[in-house]
């Protein structure tokens, strides 16, 4: 079969306004660029808001494994999917980071015969929204830089810097650098630090602000720095709201897409959920629940993680609720986590699939506790064994949650017409009642230990001496009342990435702690979790080409 970029690139791909027309859409509505994407201008989503909702539908996942789960393909492929049943459906995704795409992930578009294209466009630079959000990130920096060496009006402590720059690469060089090195004219001399793009707080200000006034307020609450005393230094004490606003002006708009089958993708926003909050933006799930009667949207990595962030930080923000969770699996991934070698997963193994199915267990056991109806669908290998298949489904159907199988990424929309109708028969008939997994008037450590101990099943939170120290400050300081954004690995429940299944007996290790003001989080950071990653020996970059009319190869 051809790979993702040539199924891609060979595929109809119909003009925007085409697809825009189908949601009634007017030319005057959208904001081109170029031929096959476009943004949905500021008056076309003021005229949404007093259209009803529709319902929402969350994509998750069991942890990830090597094995591969396919969260984004599931999702395209069931939006591709609900159309062939006769059903208004939309699909919202986040923006793929540069940095996965030249590591080891990829990038970022489902794949297969559901993908969500131009696939080339949409991995590298699409609209411009994360170089503006480099942008503005950068300028703070800048001017905080700048504020010091023109007298420190501030009284800024250069010891407490704690605003980073960022780059939308994996680099980890740029972790920890020293800055101001030079004349005295280079300015101050000092550690500095760099995170990916899609850890900046300000991209998680683009994703969960409403609209340009509270992009602005909540650009005004970063906390950049803190003084000689310890109080809080804000963006908007610098005076840098007015300019970074002007740079994020259009990243704040929707992106408009297509998928291989012509259903409409809005795609914006790409925080990770291991380092972030892991969701594409309040704006763009907005628009689409009032763009169709059905939004297909997804959470990063694992249930743990980007599910539990979009259950406990934007859905409370954004004052929305899904109708139904869909959870994705593979037998080969649960065979993964029951102690099968990678290049072993082709092979039938029942007591392995038994051992591993643990890990599923534990996602489906804790997204019914926030009260809403989950249906487990597999992704199907044509090394799935029946026998095997069955045992999931009988197992899934015990737990009281509903089953598909799932053949989008090798049939497309057709492949996901039964996981489609179970979906659409759950929201019928089994009523959500949602409710988040902790309230936001606890304490910190109550909201962290909650989460340590009811959704990653750990016995407890051991709080390294700065994490506690930094607790009692952010305490002081009020923002106690804020959800928590856990850093945490990927690749398992715990902590610990070679932990796998569901684990047990062990304790989650908080090693440090801040306070994103203006996203309105407190960040949390577990384990050896880094907000900046580096390069793999063998990068996918080494086989990412572009031949002499243009046409790009390599990407995945």
């Amino acid at each position: 079969m051809k790979s993702d970029i040539e199924i891609a690139q060979s595929a109809e791909i119909l003009p925007i306004t085409e697809v825009a027309g189908k949601l009634g859409i007017g030319e005057d509505d959208i904001e081109l660029y170029g031929r096959y994407k476009c943004k949905l201008s500021d008056d076309y989503l003021k005229k949404l808001k007093d259209k009803p909702d529709g319902k929402l539908i969350l994509v998750t996942a069991i942890n990830p494994t090597p094995a591969g789960e396919g969260k984004t393909t599931t999702t395209v492929g069931l939006g591709q999917a609900m159309a062939r049943i006769g059903k208004n459906a939309i699909i919202a995704l986040r923006e793929p980071s540069l940095g996965p795409c030249f590591g080891v992930k990829g990038g970022a578009a489902g794949g297969g015969m559901s993908q969500v294209i131009p696939m080339e466009d949409l991995n590298l630079h699409f609209t411009g929204d994360f170089h503006a959000i480099t942008s503005a990130n950068n300028l703070l920096a800048a001017i905080i830089d700048n504020h010091i060496h023109q007298g420190n009006e501030l009284g800024i402590d250069t010891r407490q810097i704690i605003w980073k720059r960022c780059l939308d690469m994996n680099d980890r060089a740029l972790r920890n650098v020293v800055v101001g090195l030079g004349n005295k004219t280079d300015g101050f001399v000092r550690e500095d630090h760099f995170v990916i793009t899609v850890a900046s707080e300000i991209m998680a200000i683009v994703c969960l602000a409403s609209d340009m006034e509270d992009l602005k307020e909540r650009l005004g609450r970063i906390i950049v720095a803190y003084t000689i005393d310890g109080k809080p230094v804000t963006a908007s004490m610098l005076g840098a709201v007015g300019s970074m606003a002007a740079l994020l002006k259009d990243a704040i708009k929707p992106n408009l897409i297509q998928t291989l089958e012509h259903t409409p993708a809005i795609v914006h926003g790409g925080p990770f959920a291991n380092i972030a909050h892991g969701c594409n933006s309040v704006i763009a799930t907005r628009a689409a629940l009032k763009m169709a009667d059905y939004c297909i949207t997804e959470a990063g990595f694992g249930a743990d993680l980007g599910a539990e962030k979009f259950l406990d930080i934007k859905c409370p923000m954004a004052g929305i609720s899904p109708d139904v969770i869909v959870l994705v699996a593979t037998i080969r991934a649960l065979k993964y986590n029951g102690g099968v070698k990678k290049e072993d997963l082709s092979v039938p193994d029942l007591e392995a699939l038994k051992r591993g199915i643990v890990n599923l267990k534990k996602h489906i056991e804790n997204l019914k506790s926030y009260g809403v109806p989950v249906v487990v669908t597999l992704n199907a290998f044509v090394t799935d064994s029946s026998e095997e298949t069955e045992y999931v489904k009988d197992f899934c159907n015990s737990m009281g949650a509903s089953f598909a199988l799932s053949k989008v990424w090798e049939h497309g929309g057709e492949g996901g017409m039964e996981l489609a109708r179970v979906v659409v028969d759950t929201i019928d008939n089994k009523k959500a009642d949602f409710k988040p997994a902790y309230s936001y008037e606890s304490g910190i450590r109550d909201k962290i230990e909650t989460l340590a101990r009811n959704i990653y099943g750990a016995d407890g939170v051991i709080f390294d001496k700065k994490a506690l120290l930094a607790m009692d400050k952010l305490t002081e300081l009020g923002f106690d009342k804020l959800p928590v954004c856990m850093a945490k690995t990927q690749y398992s429940l715990s902590d610990d990435p070679s932990l796998l299944g569901a684990p047990s007996g062990f304790n989650i290790h908080v090693r440090d702690m801040y306070v994103s003001a203006g996203a309105g989080f407190i960040v949390v950071l577990t384990g050896d979790i880094m907000t900046m990653p580096g390069l793999p020996k063998k990068p996918a970059a080494y086989s990412i080409d572009v031949d002499e009319s243009g046409r790009i190869t390599g990407l995945f």
